[in-house]
């Protein structure tokens, strides 16, 4: 029963996040909102609903605070990874589309990976290269189209699609401790209202022209629709890892991907050509024969 209700979560969760990607896209394209503005509005409310929402049931949200070992992890992980995944994934948007953003996020696989063969000093098993090689391949074709002297999507777009697949890696690794110390709510929440706080001092949002925006009920609507679908989506994802092995989790994450090129396609008529919607394919494809490659093996060596 709990893994079924883990896997509910994340298929929902994983929806919704690849829902969020094209709402952010038309609200960026359609009206002058900078990434700074709407992220800031974004993690600041959102963090101080799950805050309130938390004290109305009578958790002690300020408790975290009283042991000093956990403040600066909970920082570090607000800035690093709520605001660098939550950043460099609308960023991506912004410069490319949000089919493109949540691909490249849908990478982080590759990124752990590289990561524990630096930290080990060894070659990854011969599995994880196919893997990585076959995943890359698809990027090839996504980006280029097939073809070597060109790139579909420009350098800043890339640069930024880059970033999201290592702040998501750090995203999902780091805060274990945290989360299974104190809940995932109480984690988000503190890191949503610290990550945005962070972001309106180093980008003075209190000085923007962007405010008088709000005066549309529009934008207002659409504001409160990214918050709270956003917020949902991230607090099932992390709430299903209590439940599910997050091999599952990676392998059921690849609806994010999915979604967000089903509405992409329907409300942008964002068309991939051929070559690069083979290249999609095979980038969750090889994603996801990567992790179930993973738990079987570790399996293995578990029963030898």
């Amino acid at each position: 029963m709990e893994r079924l209700k883990g896997i509910s979560m994340i298929l929902v969760g994983a929806m919704l996040w690849g829902a969020t990607g094209p709402l952010m896209e038309w609200t960026l394209d359609v009206y002058p909102i900078s990434v700074s503005f709407l992220l800031t509005i974004r993690l600041i409310v959102a963090g101080i609903v799950l805050l309130m929402f938390l004290k109305m049931k009578r958790v002690r949200v300020t408790g975290i605070f009283r042991q000093k070992i956990w403040t600066k992890p909970l920082l570090i992980f607000s800035v690093l990874g709520m605001l660098g995944v939550q950043y460099s994934f609308v960023a991506a948007i912004d410069a490319s589309n949000a089919v493109f953003a949540t691909l490249m996020q849908f990478l982080a696989p590759i990124y752990v990976i590289v990561f524990i063969s630096l930290r080990l000093r060894k070659w990854p098993p011969a599995y994880q290269v196919f893997g990585m090689l076959g995943t890359l391949a698809g990027l090839f074709l996504l980006l280029t189209n097939g073809q070597l002297d060109s790139l579909v999507i420009s350098g800043q777009a890339l640069f930024w699609g880059i970033l999201v697949g290592l702040a998501f890696t750090f995203y999902t690794l780091y805060p274990a401790r945290l989360m299974q110390e104190w809940g995932v709510l109480l984690v988000v929440g503190w890191s949503m209202l610290f990550g945005g706080i962070f972001l309106g001092l180093v980008n003075p949002i209190f000085l923007s022209d962007e405010w008088g925006l709000l005066k549309d009920p529009t934008v207002i609507g659409l504001m409160l629709a990214i918050i709270l679908i956003g917020t949902m989506a991230f607090v099932l994802f992390l709430s299903s890892m209590r439940f599910i092995s997050p091999v599952e989790t990676s392998i059921l994450s690849a609806m994010e991907p999915l979604t967000a090129m089903v509405i992409s396609l329907f409300w942008f008529g964002h068309f991939l050509s051929p070559l690069q919607f083979g290249g999609a394919f095979l980038m969750l494809v090889f994603v996801t024969w990567l992790s179930f490659a993973g738990n079987e093996k570790a399996e293995k060596q578990a029963s030898a």
